[in-house]
């Protein structure tokens, strides 16, 4: 027993320090959306709920404009499927990672936000740390720094005042800090060329509102044609 929560504190020591630069985005990030519904009128219990049962970082800043709009329940289906599509692809390169991963499996799955899986697919395996433990411990300390961020941003949003105009950007700009984070590492440049590529054809191709779910059609297509290539 003694084993196990001594592997169990060292996951957590390997993993805090890897999650340090999704904190601090996830911090500001929970913030301005925090901001945005103490703005829209909903109090930081419904903030903090919708952080926990929906864990979507995007899906929730568009979630404040489709709760201020006219009930259409179709429409917002239809948004999150398109908002979050990219999951499924996120799901599919996890797919060997997570595996035996027993009982944490159903939160990894969960909680495989953007940035933890920029995590998870990235970092190597701390020396004497289980796998299991550190996916954990990557996922929860991320989905804890969001719902703080939130409760922080509904709080103050709700006895300052505040002008929320632009604070919706900040989820792009974390999006740009992790592009450039993976950037500086010189294997991660053919995949960030390819994505970069790709998404520039969509948005040519299918503009603006419908680059998402085609570009990463095409993603999956070019890596995997690459990798055929590769193990020809």
């Amino acid at each position: 027993m003694d084993g196990t929560k001594s592997g169990f504190s060292r996951a957590l020591k390997a993993a805090f320090p890897a999650t340090v630069p999704v904190m601090t985005g996830y911090l500001c990030l929970g913030f301005a959306y925090g901001v945005l519904m103490a703005d829209a009128g909903y109090g930081v219990g419904w903030a903090l709920l919708l952080s926990v049962i929906c864990y979507a970082g995007s899906m929730e800043f568009v979630t404040v404009s489709l709760l201020t709009a006219a009930f259409d329940p179709i429409s917002a289906l239809l948004m999150s499927i398109m908002v979050n599509a990219r999951h499924s692809f996120y799901g599919l390169s996890m797919l060997g990672k997570y595996r035996g991963t027993g009982w944490a499996r159903p939160f990894l799955i969960f909680s495989l936000t953007d940035e933890t899986f920029s995590l998870v697919s990235t970092l190597e395996l701390p020396e004497g740390v289980e796998r299991r433990d550190f996916y954990f411990w990557i996922s929860l300390l991320n989905y804890g720094y969001w719902l703080l961020g939130s409760a922080a941003g509904a709080l103050a949003g709700g006895v300052l005042p505040f002008d929320s105009t632009g604070m919706d950007f900040a989820l792009t700009a974390l999006f740009v800090v992790l592009f450039l984070e993976q950037w500086q590492r010189r294997g991660n440049r053919p995949a960030g060329l390819i994505g970069l590529g790709c998404t520039a054809l969509s948005l040519l191709l299918f503009g603006a509102d419908n680059l998402v779910i085609p570009a990463m059609i095409l993603l999956l297509l070019v890596l995997l044609g690459g990798r055929r290539k590769l193990c020809a």
